[in-house]
């Protein structure tokens, strides 16, 4: 969970993105075998902190025989820098993950390196979780972020939040994957969890403050988005962990005060224009401030999605357009659809066995629920979809 902020504040300490990783491993590798004899410390992420300080000062040891440079910045981490109370203080803290954000979306490296870096390292996410987001091969996503960490070294990208006109070029690659860390948290690609609410948590901070430091109609539009997503939260889940899909939500449950942030973050974003983010945010309104499903502004919300496919063409977006339709004019205009639809993985044969069901062709369904559960790789959502087996 502090994983992040651990490697952001090691490398604002030492100004070596790559060694802050590298140190936060050995210092967590060590945790693991220090923890277990000594007791867990009443600091954790401190500690981690401490050791990783030790480490980087190891490093630039190892490297002074070759360089004076090293020599001097191992003096001055060794003697200069009270620790890491210092590193977490409230001045600084609160700029590293950003910081670390906007290092990884630098523009000497592609697009999907960037995505798949900051995934990594500020996110979180695991390598196979990162894979399945882009429905490529593991190995590949590796290599990604191996060519980016050498990529990064070998330009000497300082760590640091860039300079407002930098800042444009790398703005949308900050804005994707910020809303990628959140999309994992709000629906978990694998493992036994339905979400991962720290995740989405700490997407919700850096939105946040990313329109403090760039207030721009998108970014505007993504934190609407991730407000009204959040807002549903508490209804999203039973006590026992169980997931609660949008018709059977208790909308009392929904938390009203983001919902107004939300919509007060979307009226920012609609004053030029609404951009990718906030189409998607005037979608998550129409249901924000419906009363049920049945009382949703399902037209409304098929002519949001078909704006949003003309703007970012996607099969995930033509496969909710699909369900909006659906809901707007029946099973069997989605359906029609649905089955037009090229998409890896378990959604849509999901959904195609919702509206075969809603059809009343229970075989037909049957076999597209089965094929989604052989898919999905989400042990909750894999119980979900064996429910809709049984009578």
């Amino acid at each position: 969970m502090e994983s992040a902020r651990v490697v952001g504040a090691l490398a604002r300490y030492t100004g070596d993105f790559a060694l802050a990783e590298d140190v936060a491993q050995e210092a967590l590798a060590e945790a693991l075998v220090s923890w277990a004899v000594d007791g867990i410390p009443r600091e954790p992420a401190g500690w981690l902190l401490t050791t990783g300080r030790r480490r980087a000062i190891d490093a630039f040891r190892r490297r002074a025989a070759r360089d004076e440079r090293y020599a001097l910045l191992a003096r001055d981490l060794e003697h200069e820098v009270p620790g890491a109370d210092h590193l977490f203080s409230p001045e600084s803290i609160d700029d590293d993950v950003l910081a670390l954000i906007f290092v990884a979306c630098h523009p000497v490296l592609a697009k999907e390196a960037r995505l798949a870096l900051t995934l990594r390292v500020v996110g979180g996410l695991t390598t196979d979780e990162i894979a399945r987001a882009f429905f490529v091969p593991v190995a590949t996503i590796q290599a990604r972020i191996t060519r980016a960490k050498k990529t990064l070294a070998a330009a000497q990208v300082p760590f640091a939040i860039p300079e407002r006109d930098q800042r444009a070029v790398r703005l949308g690659s900050v804005l994707q994957v910020i809303y990628l860390v959140f999309t994992e948290g709000s629906f978990a690609t694998g493992g036994t969890e339905w979400m991962r609410t720290d995740l989405a948590s700490e997407a919700l901070r850096l939105a946040r403050q990313l329109v403090r430091l760039s207030p721009e109609p998108e970014a505007f539009g993504l934190l609407a988005l991730l407000e009204l997503g959040a807002a549903r939260f508490p209804a999203r889940l039973t006590a026992d962990g169980k997931p609660v899909l949008l018709e059977d939500q208790d909308r009392r449950l929904w938390d009203r005060a983001a919902i107004r942030r939300g919509r007060a973050a979307l009226e920012r974003a609609g004053q030029a224009g609404l951009g990718f983010y906030g189409l998607q945010a005037a979608i998550a309104e129409c249901h924000a401030v419906a009363g049920s499903v049945a009382e949703t502004d399902w037209d409304r919300i098929v002519i949001l999605y078909e704006a949003l496919g003309r703007l970012a063409p996607s099969p995930v977006i033509e496969l909710n357009r699909a369900v909006a339709v659906a809901m707007a004019s029946g099973p069997a205009a989605g359906l029609a659809l649905v089955d037009t639809i090229d998409l890896p993985g378990h959604l849509v044969p999901s959904v195609r066995g919702e509206l075969l069901l809603r059809l009343g062709r229970t075989e037909e369904a049957h076999a597209a629920l089965r094929d989604a559960i052989a898919l999905c790789t989400n042990a909750l959502e894999r119980e979900a979809l064996e429910g809709k087996l049984t009578p």
